[in-house]
């Protein structure tokens, strides 16, 4: 008997493609930095913990994906295993709390912009908004840019960062990385902390696992390949960051464009600096699309308001949800620039909430996994070490746990008002039943973009 299940068309090359795409992106660009100057050479031990904790993470979502092939990603799990109000926080901290990430990418753009421009870097705030406008006028036209070219531009970032680390090894000093901890073990969490910018988007086979000609194949293998290219990828940038440039390796705003003038001076600036801002703008054009999409999705289960709601369905333009988006992302881009335009705290807002979804995904996963099997028990590794990540991130948690609070006040809310409502069935007719009528509660929550 044949088979009359459908299947996808994305074999081991595109899946491994989409899979390295999806993790490797800006966090190049600013991390190697931040987490050298939060941590110093003891970095390399940071990004060494989040490799470890991508492997369960990584192979927990590749068995979901496998086994439990639904577009709705970690907010279906969530809804089967925890119920409405936990996929409902789910969709909050995605929304509002992994928007966070947007002002850094837009100052990221600056920074870059400025720095290969020779502008003075009071420029940065008046180019971190125009480079936001372009994405938000493209998404409210309904424009999409070919995901093909997103590729292409990250995959030519990561070749220019091959090049790089490649004619920075013969520069890399053992003297530099002395003294190893000199901020101490906390240092090493913050930067671990930031790190979980650069490894988010190992759900992406959640959500087009219904696109992969063999999942249960090649999402396993796809995942494994990409977890051992994007691990060694910012491991090796991580130590000719430290390697070459020592105890400066955080003072710049743009340490790519640094380590290329040490290695080679006139030559990969420009390169580095030109791909970078396209990247950065691609991000952004990402982040919309899946944000607006999401916005109009919570809207249309209540969970926004009921205006929002146009352009939930599929081919439609979410133009309301993304105005909503829009006001969030440009009050977190104000509350940026009028702080100085430092990153950092925006990198762990958006990767707490990011620990958030994980850890309630991973904890969801035990329940619906068969019991001991290889991916349950990545599934049970995965939750505590996410739980770990959120204790480790302390008030960093602090919007995500409100936005689970507004959550749970949706739900209490909602059941208020439902015992007050008379009984629909006594007052009959069409207007009773229009009082009853349900909604749809899956919502499809679309994947953080690459970074």
């Amino acid at each position: 008997m044949t088979s009359t299940h459908p299947h996808g068309s994305l074999g081991i090359v595109q899946g491994t493609a989409l899979y390295i795409a999806s993790v490797l992106g800006t966090g190049l660009l600013v991390l190697p930095g931040l987490a050298a100057d939060v941590a110093g050479p003891a970095s390399v031990v940071a990004v060494i913990a989040v490799i470890v904790l991508s492997v369960p993470l990584a192979g927990t979502f590749a068995a979901l994906a496998a086994r439990y092939p639904d577009p709705g990603g970690v907010a279906s799990y969530v809804r089967r295993a925890l119920g409405p109000t936990a996929a409902r926080a789910t969709g909050y901290w995605f929304f509002f709390g992994v928007g966070a990430g947007f002002p850094v990418l837009a100052i990221l753009g600056g920074e870059y912009l400025t720095a290969i421009l020779h502008l003075d870097r009071s420029a940065v705030a008046l180019l971190a908004i125009v480079i936001v406008l372009p994405p938000f006028a493209i998404n409210l036209l309904g424009v999409r840019v070919a995901g093909w070219v997103q590729f292409v531009l990250t995959g030519l970032l990561v070749a220019i960062v091959v090049l790089l680390v490649s004619a920075a090894f013969p520069a890399t000093e053992a003297s530099r990385f002395e003294p190893f901890l000199p901020h101490g073990w906390a240092g090493v969490g913050t930067a671990i902390s930031l790190f979980v910018w650069a490894f988010a988007g190992w759900e992406v086979g959640t959500h087009i696992s219904g696109e992969f000609r063999d999942p249960r194949r090649i999402i396993p293998r796809a995942t494994a390949i990409a977890l051992v290219v994007t691990g060694m990828a910012y491991l090796l940038l991580q130590i000719v960051t430290v390697g070459v440039l020592g105890e400066s390796a955080g003072d710049g705003a743009v340490p790519l464009l640094a380590l290329a003038d040490a290695v080679a001076p006139g030559v990969g600036r420009t390169a580095v600096g030109v791909v970078a801002a396209i990247v950065v703008l691609g991000v952004l054009n990402s982040y919309l699309a899946a944000f607006g999409k999401l916005g109009a999705s919570l809207a249309a289960n209540g969970d926004l308001p009921r205006f929002l709601a146009p352009g939930a369905q599929a081919g439609g333009i979410p133009r309301r949800a993304l105005l909503l988006f829009f006001m969030v992302a440009m009050t977190y881009l104000g509350i940026a620039l009028a702080t100085g335009g430092q990153v950092q705290t925006f990198i762990l807002i958006h990767t707490s909430n990011m620990v958030s979804i994980y850890a309630v995904g991973m904890i969801a996963a035990t329940l619906i996994l068969p019991r001991f099997t290889v991916g349950w028990v990545m599934a049970v590794v995965a939750a505590v070490l996410s739980v770990g990540l959120m204790l480790l991130a302390g008030a960093n948690l602090l919007p995500a746990a409100a936005l689970a609070l507004v959550a749970i006040a949706v739900t209490v809310w909602r059941r208020w008002r439902r015992g007050r409502r008379p009984d629909a069935n006594a007052g009959g007719g069409v207007e009773a039943a229009g009082r009853t009528r349900t909604l749809p509660r899956r919502e499809p929550i679309p994947k953080p973009p690459p970074r």
